[in-house]
């Protein structure tokens, strides 16, 4: 539980408060460390799979660290796009946006090979897919009902359990270790271990402010570890510039329509995405369910926030849940603590020398905090459909959804004989749980012969407290209604 020294009850449920200064700097930041890897990340894959990534050799290269600094820089902008607002756009919410992993099915093939005379037509489909995203919000409010709390907690969930796995492989060394005898190792291991432990102290035997920054002590602390251990390089920082600014249209303008169409495509599931993560923070942080003003706002600023991006080099922006996650744990709805993340992440992108020192961060202390809050996004998602009427019909429509996206998630080789693009699509697993909860929700009829127990039905694992309806801060705090 949090004291008052961050605010009341009330007031940490309330998006227009703003807990002291002190403190909110602090919990900005935190935000930032959430999610820094996972934002730079994408900019990183696509430069390697056009061919001036790390290793290459190649001239290009700078381009890369370009990218690196526009996807902080447009994460930053896109941030304040959600939380402070303007006209429709924005829904007033500490919603972080950050370089979006789903969009990597289309860009992928788009520049493989290609090198920097790629990025032409890949920025041009980031720019109009953004605004036929911006044109999602215009309906989105319209199709909600094709999104109870059935659809959007089954989403949230999904998320978080293709998240979980990305945190394991951080916390074991990274990815670019995978297959080598240092992945997994102890020395890998033991800092993630270290805050992963050091969070759970303070979130639990600590209060107020030591408590509502437990994932960022826990991250400092780990921090400390691997630099003793050797593992934290400061040769980056040295090399990075002072001041840059963004080039708009750096590479051109290019029309290709297979890129526009997969972008346009790929904008539906984020806006699902982000119809999620807008729920999984008013539920988590609040207690309540997403206004359709407040939903349709996030859509604004996500399609907005994707075709600026895309003017000045960057990929597109989306939601980003693992600080829905942060929000559930913090318990602090704060959307002022979210906007002083958002000029840190600016300053990150316009100073790169501030992005080198974050960059510090072994990817394996990262790991330890992202393994806390993933897990958090999946109980967050757990918690939303906890308010579902668990009849037969919606066991049915779960189960079906659930056992196809992780299913695939688990085994991709039964896809073996779609296009890859499609197998990548498919097998996040995402996409076709979601279409499959959303089909069967508006096919099957509302009561099913036979159901003639409906209420009494609960599914093991969601536990008293969630059935109850608490919020995920409230059931990470102990406590009960």
């Amino acid at each position: 539980m949090v004291d008052s020294s961050l605010g009341t009850p009330a007031q940490l449920r309330d998006p227009n408060y703003t807990p002291p200064l002190g403190q909110a700097i602090p919990l900005g930041i935190q935000h930032v460390l959430a999610m820094f890897a996972s934002n730079v990340t994408p900019a990183i894959i696509v430069a390697g799979a056009a061919g001036f990534g790390f290793g290459s050799n190649s001239p290009d290269f700078p381009n890369m660290l370009y990218m690196i600094q526009m996807s902080m820089l447009f994460a930053g902008i896109a941030t304040l796009f959600q939380t402070i607002g303007f006209g429709p756009v924005g829904a007033r919410l500490p919603i972080v946006q950050g370089t979006s992993f789903a969009f990597l099915p289309v860009m992928i093939p788009a520049v493989a090979g290609a090198g920097v005379g790629g990025l032409a037509g890949l920025m041009t489909g980031v720019m109009i897919g953004g605004v036929f995203h911006f044109c999602l919000g215009f309906i989105i409010g319209r199709i909600r009902f094709a999104l109870p709390p059935l659809v959007t907690g089954l989403i949230v969930l999904m998320i978080g359990l293709a998240l979980i796995k990305v945190g394991i492989q951080y916390a074991a060394g990274g990815v670019p270790l995978m297959g080598k005898p240092e992945f997994g190792s102890l020395e890998k291991w033991f800092p993630a271990i270290v805050v992963i432990l050091v969070t759970l102290g303070f979130k639990f035997f600590t209060r107020g402010f030591w408590s509502v920054a437990a994932v960022l002590i826990g991250i400092v602390a780990g921090y400390i570890v691997a630099y003793f251990m050797g593992q934290v390089n400061f040769g980056n920082v040295g090399n990075a510039g002072w001041f840059d600014v963004p080039s708009p249209f750096r590479w051109g303008i290019q029309i290709n329509w297979a890129i526009i169409i997969g972008m346009c495509l790929m904008a539906i599931v984020s806006a699902i995405e982000t119809v999620g993560d807008t729920s999984g923070i008013t539920k988590g942080g609040a207690g309540r369910e997403a206004t359709d003003k407040e939903i349709a706002g996030a859509t604004f600023a996500d399609g907005l926030g994707t075709a600026v991006a895309g003017v000045f080099g960057a990929l597109p922006n989306t939601s980003f849940s693992q600080n829905v996650g942060l929000i559930s744990m913090t318990g602090v709805m704060s959307r002022h603590v979210v906007t002083i993340g958002a000029i840190f992440l600016i300053a990150c992108g316009l100073v790169p020398k501030v992005g080198a020192i974050i960059n510090t961060v072994p990817i394996n202390v990262l790991g330890g905090g992202v393994i806390v809050m993933f897990g958090m996004v999946a109980a967050a998602g757990i918690n939303m459909l906890s308010d579902v009427r668990w009849n037969r019909r919606n066991m049915v429509i779960l189960a079906i959804a659930l056992s196809v996206g992780l299913g695939l998630q688990l085994e991709p080789s039964a896809l073996q004989h779609l296009g890859k693009t499609m197998q990548i699509l498919l097998t996040s697993g995402l996409l076709p749980a979601a279409a499959i909860a959303v089909g069967l929700n508006l096919l099957l009829p509302e009561d099913l012969g036979g159901d003639d127990y409906e209420g009494e039905t609960q599914i093991d694992g969601l536990g008293e407290a969630a059935v109850r309806g608490g919020s995920a801060s409230d059931l990470l705090d102990g406590k009960k209604d």
